[in-house]
């Protein structure tokens, strides 16, 4: 849609902010540490030694949220030195509910003794607690790494390293929009893109900033244009962050609608109990839709799905649309508990937008290594580092599609409902973001894939009335290519680059956009 953004842009769209807090002080030689972050609780860093397994895989009461939401760091005074011992491995953690390991990264010792003490960071290959997916955050989200991050692994079945891969570094085009209570609610910090490694027991990495001359350009933020130097030093506050996405939790399959109903009384007591229920609980904001605690929502026929529009509350239907509807077969989608989300890790109340008008298509940049069995993993593993890496109040995406085309519930709410998304910095009111599992810079989408997102948007654009071949007007939130409170012509269903300037959702991907609008459209009847 426009040309200039061509995937040259070194920025991808996988989600950039998270916590802020403050980062240890530098020694000659820190020692690694971990940290088991809380469900919603401010971040506490205690420094454990990594080398030998802890009693961190087993669920602590850090994982209930704390009266607070001012950050907190807790550094655990340092021992005398032990004799030393051998390195042992780090015990399998595949019981465990769900970690995430934060080590902050250090000045790397370098031959070329031209460059600044923040011009390289890193960790040196060590041991470490199982892991499956890893990123790099810091203390403002308002500054974007120029730089390259590389990491190594070990993988924990064979005890082979892998060579260095990439990890995408330009995100903070995936946000909340600006002065949202998401935004602005103190826990945001910048972050790379999260890659999937699989599991693994041992990791290295280095981040190096850009070289060259510092030339100044403007950037769009948040908080509106600044000033960026290439050669700028690497964000202050620099963690490394290794997410084990664990397995779903084996509790939730036992909660009942009787339970649910009592939490959501005790949340809401005055509201109407089916109405406070739907209020705070994932699975029964999909009634109607399915069965309370289904792990999947069925496909319907097109008669069906027809029907069902006629019972959901739609007002921006018009009479014509309500006699003769456009909506394609609602599709199979898997369900948040299907998919194994702890609910305990976001924000209890679900916010929503007026209506879905746009669908902005992403990919997660976190690499296609994955088969798709190890896809609800993955998700989890993305849901983690969105919520308590990087402090959004939930996932991102509303919906997520793996490359077999499987569709994956995301950010609260319910699949029908108009859920407030933070996937397309400035463009999250009144659209929703659709994230497909893998990069797609080089690598072509399957084609199980693209029909994913065409069956969606049909079924999710139908509900209120909009064509997926049209064009739609969107007020921009600022912080991306348009100034705050300019409406924006783009088409129904965009790529997020056609916001930001930004390679998402990579150039192989976006280039199958056409044919999934004339997809989509037929399987609306149009």
């Amino acid at each position: 849609m426009r040309g200039f953004l061509a995937s040259s842009i070194g920025v991808t769209c996988a989600a950039a902010l998270a916590l802020p807090l403050t980062p240890p002080a530098a020694a000659a030689s820190p020692p690694a540490t971990e940290t088991v972050l809380s469900a919603r609780a401010p971040t506490a860093y205690a420094p454990t030694k990594t080398n030998a397994p802890t009693k961190t895989n087993a669920p602590t009461k850090t994982n209930a949220p704390t009266k607070t939401n001012t950050p907190v760091t807790t550094t655990t005074p340092a021992k005398a030195p032990a004799p030393a011992e051998p390195p042992t491995r780090p015990a399998p953690a595949a019981e465990a509910p769900g970690s995430t390991q934060s080590l902050p990264l250090a000045p790397l010792t370098h031959p070329d003794r031209t460059l600044a003490p923040t011009a390289e960071q890193g960790l040196p290959r060590q041991d470490v607690r199982h892991f499956s997916l890893v990123g790099v955050i810091w203390d403002d989200p308002d500054v974007e790494l120029h730089g390259r991050v590389q990491v190594r692994t070990r993988a924990a079945a064979t005890g082979t390293w892998s060579g260095w891969q990439d990890v995408d570094t330009h995100n903070a085009d995936h946000a909340a929009d600006p002065d949202t209570a998401e935004r602005t609610s103190g826990r945001v910090r910048g972050a790379t893109a999260p890659l999937w490694v699989g599991d693994s027991d041992g990791v290295e990495v280095r981040v190096r900033a850009d070289a060259g001359a510092h030339d100044h350009r403007v950037e769009e933020t948040a908080r509106g244009p600044r000033t960026v130097t290439a050669g700028s030093p690497l964000p202050s506050g620099m963690r490394l962050e290794l997410v084990d996405p664990g397995t779903p939790p084996e509790a939730a399959s036992d909660v009942t609608a009787g339970a649910a109903r009592a939490r959501a009384r005790a949340l809401a007591p005055t509201a109407e109990p089916v109405a406070a229920l739907a209020a705070v609980d994932a699975s029964a904001a999909n009634a109607g839709l399915a069965p309370f605690g289904a792990t999947e929502i069925p496909e319907l026929t097109r008669s069906q799905t027809e029907r069902e529009l006629l019972t959901l509350e739609a007002p921006e239907l018009t009479r014509e649309q309500r006699a003769k509807p456009k909506i394609g077969p609602r599709p199979r989608i898997v369900t948040r508990r299907g998919w194994g989300a702890n609910e305990s890790l976001r924000e209890r109340k679900f916010v929503y937008t007026k209506k879905v008008k746009a669908a902005f298509v992403h990919h997660t940049a976190s690499g296609n290594g994955y088969r798709c069995a190890q896809a609800p993993s993955v998700i989890r593993g993305i849901y983690r580092y969105h919520v308590l890496s990087m402090g959004w109040r939930d996932i991102g995406y509303n919906f997520l599609v793996d490359k077999c085309g499987n569709i994956y519930e995301g950010r609260a709410g319910g699949v029908a409902k108009p859920v407030l998304g933070a996937h397309t910095l400035g463009f999250n009111t009144n659209s929703m973001g659709i994230a497909v599992l893998g990069s797609f810079g080089s690598t072509k989408p399957s084609a199980s894939a693209v029909k994913g997102i065409a069956r969606l948007t049909a079924w999710k654009l139908g509900l209120h009335g909009a064509n997926p071949r049209g064009k739609t007007y969107l007020k921009s939130g600022g912080g991306n290519l348009y100034r705050k409170g300019k409406n924006v012509r783009l088409n129904v269903i965009s790529g997020h680059r056609d916001g930001f300037p930004t390679a998402c959702p990579g150039w192989q991907l976006y280039r199958k956009l056409g044919t999934t609008r004339s997809t989509a459209a037929r399987y609306q009847g149009r």
